[in-house]
C-alpha cells in the first residue's frame, strides 16, 4: 500500500526543487533549515556577496502557491533588512496526477507547479 507524504515531507520535496533552482542560478548556500514554519529555509549568497533569505512554501494543488501572508511577510522583510539581506519567495504547488482529492504518495509520480523564485522588495514600505 502506498504511503501518503506528511506535511514535512511535502515541504522537503518543495525545498529540493527550490534548492536545485538556487544552485543552478549560482547561489552559495550558507544555511539550510528544513523544519516547517521556521524561516528562512535557505540563507544564500550570490557572486557579489549579497545575502538572500529564501522562503519556500509548499501547498497542495489546486491551492495557489504564489499567495502568502502579506502582513507576516512585511515583518520578515524587516528582519531581513536588519541583516542586509534580500528576500526571495518560492511557492511550490504539489498534487496527485490522478485527482486533486488524492494525497501525494511516497515514490510515486506527482504534479508540480513552480513559477520560479520571486524577489520581494524590502525597501518599499
Amino acid at each position: 500500500m502506498s504511503t501518503a507524504l506528511t506535511k514535512q515531507e511535502l515541504h522537503n520535496l518543495a525545498m529540493n526543487h527550490v534548492g536545485k533552482d538556487l544552485e543552478n542560478r549560482g547561489f552559495e548556500f550558507i544555511a539550510i533549515n528544513s523544519k516547517l514554519k521556521k524561516h528562512p529555509q535557505f540563507v544564500c549568497m550570490d557572486a557579489n556577496k549579497q545575502y538572500f533569505f529564501v522562503i519556500v512554501k509548499a501547498v497542495v494543488l489546486p491551492e495557489n502557491a504564489n499567495n502568502y501572508d502579506v502582513v507576516w511577510m512585511e515583518s520578515f522583510k524587516a528582519h531581513a533588512g536588519e541583516h542586509d539581506a534580500k528576500v526571495l519567495y518560492a511557492g511550490v504547488g504539489l498534487g496527485n496526477p490522478n485527482g486533486e482529492d488524492l494525497p501525494i504518495y511516497l515514490n510515486e509520480e506527482y504534479l508540480i507547479e513552480y513559477n520560479g523564485i520571486q524577489v520581494l522588495e524590502t525597501n518599499l514600505n
